[in-house]
């Protein structure tokens, strides 16, 4: 009573900590995410801005060291800002007006020079593609990791028999180094195909309408000129884009959102390829079913009600960010239709969802991490299920033996009357085949029994599991050499659908 009187609980103002979204709360993809990332993100571009600006001869490095000094020293109050940042629809605006006036306090003669030329889209999106990259650092390691803990249990598991389920039930013989091949290369792909992204992620720089032209006016009348005979204004685009380690893009893509589309349905694709793995996971650990074990840690899987169990919550986390991330990403589509020259609310759709697929995907990915490289697979239970069905999981090869002697369609449905009486509480499948006549007019007792035999049933797994990690190995070599001819910096100029 003591409480209702007094109301509820004192809470402590605090940013997003995750508290409804554990997959990612604590994981090193949202600290990199954060509203405090994002704003040092945007001062990050700006400072590179203004270091790209003095390149070409547009501002004295002076102004660069202002404005650096500035951005380095301002304390900001996060939460005003984000209130007005509903003055302008953006952060950017209140920004700058800060960013201003701290520079004009200080060094009042560089003061003109923040942000010159430039507009709220360029730095937002600059930022955003900075983080992109950040996060996208992060994941791929993670990634990393999990491929090298699945490629090793491939191979560990290679030859290990369990049983394949179709539609909930037994159905025919696998390898659990099969099970764990599909899961390596579902992810490998993903993870090869985040990597180029990661490699051509562009810098924005366009201007207020997409020309350019305060760039181009404001070198002209420092007698700023390009190389080559290109103009000043593009060589600015490139050397911004080297100062913040982005890809030069061909046009401006102030509408034309595929880069920001196209990476969060690689986030989608990858984030569900770690969701069937969890969700095989979840099946491997069940009670009835056994065949795997959840790496442990103090208090993790422990209900609030029973003290015996042991939830697969890794898996159970994958599970969830795989539902989440197709939402996200379908807004990204949505805002690929963007009007005009800047869209009056299709460019402020993407951030909060984008923000939120990079953080589900790396706290995805590094959950991931966790649980490949602790899983431990039980042979010995795979082996006991094998046997449940008492021979019947072994039918389909029975099936082809039969079918010289018995026509394909009569040995099928004699088998499944032999499987059905079986199920209905009759003598074990393996029994019956053993005793009936019709099968051992066409087939040796000796045969009978090797057939009977589930590991002998395993088709061409061991040669899949090779050829995955053969690919696995190859992917791997090719990752590698795409990084080491990218550039200095890691990038490659994004073509995509602005070219």
């Amino acid at each position: 009573m003591k409480q209702a009187q007094d109301g509820p609980p004192r809470l402590i103002a605090a940013a997003d900590a995750g508290l409804m979204s554990p997959v990612r709360a604590g994981t090193p993809t949202e600290a990199a995410l954060t509203d405090d990332a994002w704003l040092s993100a945007m001062l990050d571009a700006e400072v590179a801005l203004a270091c790209a600006q003095a390149r070409i001869g547009m501002i004295p490095w002076s102004s660069v060291d202002a404005i650096a000094a500035s951005a380095s020293r301002w304390q900001c109050d996060l939460a005003i800002l984000a209130r007005r940042a509903r003055e302008a629809a953006n952060p950017v605006v209140a920004l700058v007006q800060e960013l201003t006036r701290e520079v004009a306090e200080w060094f009042p003669d560089a003061a003109d020079d923040v942000h010159l030329g430039s507009t709220s889209q360029d730095i937002l999106d600059t930022a955003t593609m900075l983080l992109a990259a950040r996060a996208l650092d992060l994941m791929l390691d993670d990634l990393d990791r999990v491929c090298s803990a699945l490629a090793r249990l491939a191979e560990g598991h290679r030859d290990t028999p369990m049983a394949a389920r179709t539609l909930t039930q037994h159905a025919v013989p696998t390898t659990f180094g099969l099970k764990a091949a599909g899961w390596l290369h579902a992810l490998g792909g993903a993870r090869l195909r985040l990597r180029e992204i990661r490699t051509k992620l562009p810098v924005q720089l366009g201007g207020a309408a997409g020309t350019l032209a305060a760039y181009h006016e404001a070198a002209s009348l420092q007698g700023a000129k390009g190389q080559g005979g290109e103009s000043a204004a593009l060589e600015l685009v490139s050397a911004f884009a080297e100062e913040v380690g982005l890809a030069e893009p061909v046009l401006p893509w102030h509408t034309a959102r595929e880069p920001v589309a196209l990476l969060g349905c690689e986030l989608a694709v990858m984030t569900g390829a770690l969701g069937k793995f969890g969700t095989d996971v979840q099946n491997l650990v069940r009670t009835e079913v056994a065949e795997a074990v959840e790496p442990g840690a103090e208090g993790r899987g422990a209900s609030s009600a029973m003290p015996q169990k042991r939830n697969p919550v890794l898996a159970a986390l994958l599970v969830s960010a795989a539902l989440q991330l197709p939402s996200h990403a379908a807004v990204l589509m949505h805002c690929m239709a963007a009007e005009d020259e800047r869209p009056a609310g299709a460019w402020h759709a993407e951030w909060q969802p984008l923000r939120e697929a990079l953080r589900i995907a790396g706290g995805a990915a590094h959950t991931a991490a966790e649980l490949a490289e602790g899983l431990t697979p039980l042979p010995i239970v795979m082996r006991r299920n094998l046997e449940l069905t008492e021979g019947q999981i072994v039918a389909e090869r029975l099936a082809v033996h039969l079918r010289n002697a018995l026509g394909k369609a009569e040995a099928k449905q004699h088998l499944g009357k032999i499987a059905a009486a079986s199920s209905a509480g009759g003598e074990s499948f393996a029994h019956a085949v053993r005793a009936n006549p019709t099968i051992l007019e066409s087939l040796s007792p000796r045969l009978v029994d090797e057939i009977l035999d589930p590991a002998g049933y395993q088709g061409v797994a061991g040669e899949l599991v090779d050829r995955a990690l053969a690919h696995h190995r190859l992917r791997a070599r090719r990752g590698t050499e795409a990084v080491a001819h990218s550039g200095a910096d890691g990038t490659q100029p994004f073509e995509g659908t602005s070219q």
